[in-house]
């Protein structure tokens, strides 16, 4: 061909377009992935199912812990200044985190528009300082926790109302009887003795009855007259529904959201599932916990009546996310079988708190 000759333009081979469109789509999603993710919209406060957790409760800090204790809170952030880019490891309330955002996955797939979900607070009293090292470690794990209240030493629980906190979980049992005294739903959280696999598509959430989503009205029958005389007291009182228990508006909000799914159908393939778990007799004591749970509009999808045999066992079988009793003979039989417990300080079962000790007078000058 002479110099200055035009060639014709020659046809695509076979699968040319082909090689084209994925070669584009390769680079589309090349600078898709660099582009930063877009978080959905966290919900008004007053509209959401709102958990506030605790730092030692989300992640596991016991050298951390221990640094502070036997060192002192220099020395802490200190060390926390320059551990900043190493993420915690996960907590006993992870998994229980880790469900939530699946159930919130779903119902914004159903209801887009709607800002009934969890909204998940992180709260602790560690100093501000130490918020780069926890934002660090929540990106890591890329859970979606938007709202942190960080009080540098001071308690925190004075902010939980102002949160709308439906359930606060924390690693300390002092703060957690301050916010039941506020009249807030909490309890202490307990790593299990050893890890079991829970679900990751459905939250499982189990209560024991009594002084958790019940008053404590028939613990304190047993504790002053005996079992014969609480179980003459159920029967005759069969048809009284209890006094509501600290738990009770956090099943109330589960119900609320189970609700939802139900209407499109989905009873079956809910990701949210509640237990009563209560050492109750089914037939001398277990129709005024049901009764009680229809007169509130509640219910939970199993419930299972142990008549004093050890919950451990069937806990295993349910693995729940997390399990409340307000005893803690039991919480720890539950940590023994893998279970993540949470101890609910309310009513007679609990050990009288030990007065403070007296400070000694100062010193004559």
């Amino acid at each position: 061909m002479e110099a200055g000759e035009l060639r014709e333009p020659r046809e695509p081979g076979p699968g040319a377009e082909t090689a084209a469109a994925r070669c584009w789509e390769e680079t589309k999603t090349f600078y898709e992935n660099l582009a930063p993710k877009k978080k959905p919209k966290s919900p008004k406060p007053q509209n959401a199912v709102t958990i506030a957790v605790s730092s030692r409760a989300l992640f596991r800090m016991d050298e951390e812990q221990r640094i502070y204790t036997e060192q002192g809170v220099e020395e802490y952030v200190r060390y926390q200044l320059e551990h900043e880019n190493e993420p915690f490891s996960p907590g006993p309330a992870f998994p229980f985190v880790k469900a939530l955002e699946a159930v919130n996955r779903r119902l914004r797939e159903l209801y887009p528009d709607s800002e009934d979900i969890f909204d998940i607070v992180l709260v602790t009293n560690n100093h501000a300082q130490v918020g780069v090292r926890l934002i660090n470690s929540i990106n890591h794990y890329d859970l979606f926790i938007e709202r942190f209240c960080m009080t540098g030493g001071n308690s925190p629980i004075c902010y939980l109302k102002a949160y709308h906190t439906n359930l606060y979980l924390s690693a300390d049992a002092e703060k957690v009887r301050e916010a039941i005294d506020e009249g807030i739903a909490a309890a202490t959280i307990f790593s299990p003795s050893r890890d079991v696999a829970v679900s990751q598509s459905q939250l499982r959430v189990a209560f024991d009855g009594d002084a958790v989503l019940f008053s404590d009205e028939s613990e304190r029958i047993v504790k002053a007259h005996g079992l014969d005389r609480f179980f003459e007291h159920e029967k005759a009182h069969e048809n009284k529904p209890l006094a509501q228990g600290p738990l009770k508006g956090f099943l109330e909000a589960l119900g609320r959201l189970q609700k939802k799914f139900y209407s499109k159908g989905l009873r079956l393939e809910c990701p949210i599932r509640t237990y009563l778990v209560t050492a109750r007799s089914a037939a001398s004591s277990g129709a005024r916990a049901l009764k009680t749970l229809r007169s509130w509009g509640l219910e939970t999808d199993e419930a299972l009546f142990l008549a004093g045999a050890p919950k451990g066992p069937l806990l295993e079988k349910i693995r729940p996310h997390i399990f409340f009793d307000d005893q803690m003979f039991h919480v720890a039989g539950a940590q023994e079988m893998g279970t993540v417990a949470a101890h609910v300080p309310y009513g007679v079962a609990q050990k009288p708190r030990s007065p403070a000790p007296l400070k000694p007078a100062p010193a004559a000058q």
